[in-house]
């Protein structure tokens, strides 16, 4: 597993780009993109530092943007997206959404799981 991305709710992505953009220096936005199999919009955020930050918005993400959370999960880079799945069950991490392919990312599969440091997301390598 290597680390990809931060995974950070918001209520509005225009908001949120602008806080970001404060503290870091933005080089590169994706455009916003809506995926319905996990009801939401997204958006990809690169900055000079070399690090991902995926603003996510919508229904998906409502209840703990009105808790005042926004850290919503760390996305690692796998591999082999079942076989990691297994590997994280085996340690204890339940599954909140199996494998399925991502807009964000070009159809790559991307697998949600709870653990005891929050929520991680499993993003496959591309092939």
């Amino acid at each position: 597993m290597k680390f990809h991305h931060l995974g950070i709710a918001c209520k509005d992505l225009e908001l949120a780009k602008v806080w970001v953009s404060r503290m870091h220096s933005i080089v590169k936005e994706g455009k916003p993109v809506f995926d319905p199999l996990q009801n939401a919009t997204l958006v990809l955020l690169h900055t000079a530092e070399g690090l991902l930050i995926e603003m996510i918005s919508g229904e998906q993400v409502q209840h703990i943007v009105k808790r005042g959370t926004n850290f919503y999960h760390i996305c690692y880079s796998v591999s082999t997206i079942d076989q990691s799945v297994k590997d994280l069950e085996g340690k204890g991490a339940i599954v909140i959404s199996s494998p399925k392919p991502a807009v964000l990312f070009d159809g790559r599969k991307v697998a949600f799981l709870h653990t005891p440091m929050g929520m991680i997301e499993l993003l496959e390598d591309e092939s």
